[in-house]
């Protein structure tokens, strides 16, 4: 349900890490949370170059339901943002582990991915 690959926290955004230590990781939000935000109408994302700090709100998609916020998984610097989100915010629901990205980010420490949940933890968390 949940793709292998990717690292999930609680507040159910997903991380993809390249596999280089030094680089970048892409994030964006689960399955799970775009289909309980239903239809998204507007993505505000930080700025590049940004410091953000894990678990601090950063950002916020706005939905036909309502407004929830996107927290960092990860301290870091944000690389790039997913600019083609301003004129189609619908990806986020159609494509969110693929096209409907949100943003990248530089960790300040690469190893802390590996605190985050693994898909079977994640989906355990989902379902209790």
């Amino acid at each position: 349900m949940f793709p292998d690959d990717l690292r999930y926290t609680s507040e159910h955004e997903w991380v993809r890490s390249p596999g280089e230590v030094e680089s970048s990781v892409r994030i964006g939000i689960t399955d799970y949370a775009q289909e309980a935000l239903g239809d998204i109408v507007f993505v505000s994302l930080p700025e590049v170059g940004a410091e953000v700090s894990s678990g601090s709100a950063i950002g916020e998609l706005e939905s036909t339901k309502s407004v929830s916020d996107v927290y960092a998984p990860l301290s870091g610097t944000v690389a790039a943002v997913n600019e083609a989100l301003d004129g189609t915010p619908e990806m986020v629901n159609s494509d969110p582990y693929g096209d409907g990205w949100l943003f990248e980010l530089v960790p300040t420490d690469g190893s802390a991915i590996d605190g985050l949940m693994d898909a079977a933890a994640y989906q355990a968390s989902v379902e209790s």
